[in-house]
């Protein structure tokens, strides 16, 4: 493994510690600052929306840059937002604190996803990425149950003056560990960036990304109910079964990296079918404690399984602007993570049961076959030759081969 991709990972550890901590900050933050708990959540909304509009946002306007530098500058970014969040004398500085914080975010993990490829033979790029996005899942299984018991300690301002500290070794990591020569961005600019983004199967990866991980968040934003009110759990196992979710997403995430490399579209309409069989079968897995905890892992699994596939299938439609289609990429994850749990609510507050949440991802799910199954109908009709329906990943473009209309 190259040692730059662990300094991909540790950014990315960073960055999914803070996306993810508030949630179990919420309580302490909103005693601290006099508010109640909706309001509070209002800061999970401000980081989500951050992340949506800096995504496309930063990578279109740092095109023409450096990778290697555009990604110290992201973490330069992401450091200032958590000094800033932790030094928040009131809710609006801290909503426009966590804001910032959120800026970066899909950026960083679509940029960093194109540095990525370029070092990895053509038969381990879909790996690299995996490894990549490791950080991101290792952070839901150590990085935000420490970081939230740090905070209940010590103050939850100490937690995000901690994940500031992470920032500065990322820095640090991604100054000494990445090449210069290996990080130039292609000469299309901003405008050839945004040119690539008029390609239908651009879209249509992308609408696979919001409908099948818009099925797990419909799912995994109710899991604490489902676990207690139907499992029978303590509140007090909860935050076990949630580390255990990033157990399963940290497998899914490293098996969908190796298998994407030999077959893209095929893992990932075998993670979107995986998805789909466990999401429907929630109601009846969580009428025990051990097959809920079962369901919990293989929710993780089935949803990180399709991360490498979708995301190198919209870096290889782009293929002029793998940056900017990357970074988009992020922001439908979190339309996914917003949309998702929205729907989720609608069929719960419809008093279909405390498990419904699921069943209605299960069908989010079905519908992010439906699109990935337009997409391969998209390409046959287009003439995309076998070899590459069968090895996506050794085609995305590096930043010396030509641009295709």
């Amino acid at each position: 493994m190259p040692l730059a991709l662990l300094a991909l990972a540790v950014g990315a550890f960073g960055i999914g510690t803070t996306e993810f901590v508030m949630m179990g900050l919420l309580p302490d933050v909103a005693d601290d600052l006099h508010i109640s708990l909706p309001t509070a959540g209002h800061l999970v909304s401000a980081y989500a929306l951050g992340v949506v509009i800096g995504a496309p946002l930063l990578a279109a306007v740092t095109a023409r840059m450096s990778r290697r530098t555009v990604l110290i500058g992201l973490m330069a970014l992401f450091v200032v937002g958590n000094v800033l969040s932790a030094l928040a004398p009131g809710q609006e500085s801290l909503l426009a604190a966590r804001f910032l914080s959120g800026l970066p975010h899909g950026a960083f993990f679509g940029v960093g996803a194109v540095v990525a490829t370029t070092m990895a033979a053509p038969e381990r790029r879909a790996r690299s990425v995996s490894l990549m996005f490791l950080g991101l899942t290792f952070a839901n299984v150590a990085g935000v149950p420490a970081a939230t018991l740090a905070g209940q300690h010590f103050g939850w301002r100490a937690t995000f003056l901690g994940v500031s500290v992470i920032g500065l070794a990322a820095i640090a990591s991604l100054a000494l560990l990445i090449p210069p020569d290996h990080t130039h961005a292609p000469a299309t600019g901003l405008r050839g960036e945004l040119a690539a983004l008029r390609s239908v199967p651009v879209w249509l990866a992308l609408g696979t990304t919001v409908a099948g991980f818009g099925a797990l968040f419909a799912a995994y934003s109710y899991v604490t109910p489902m676990l207690t009110d139907a499992a029978g759990f303590a509140e007090s196992g909860v935050t076990l079964l949630l580390a255990l979710f990033g157990v399963g997403a940290t497998v899914g995430n490293l098996l969908g990296g190796r298998l994407a490399d030999h077959a893209t579209r095929g893992t990932l309409f075998g993670g979107l079918a995986s998805l789909v069989l466990v999401l429907a079968l929630f109601p009846v897995l969580m009428r025990a404690e051990w097959s809920a905890a079962l369901a919990v892992a293989l929710l993780g699994t089935a949803a990180f399984v399709t991360g490498s596939p979708l995301q190198l299938m919209v870096m290889e439609k782009a293929a002029s602007a793998p940056s900017l289609a990357s970074s988009a990429n992020q922001a439908a994850f979190n339309l996914a993570n917003a949309g998702g749990a929205w729907i989720g609510g609608l069929a719960l507050a419809a008093g279909f049961g405390v498990t419904s949440p699921a069943v209605a991802g299960a069908a989010l799910a079905v519908l992010g076959l439906g699109v990935a199954g337009v997409a391969y109908a998209v390409d046959r009709r287009r003439g995309l030759p076998a070899a590459r329906e069968h090895l996506v990943a050794s085609h995305v473009p590096d930043q010396q081969e030509s641009v295709r209309p």
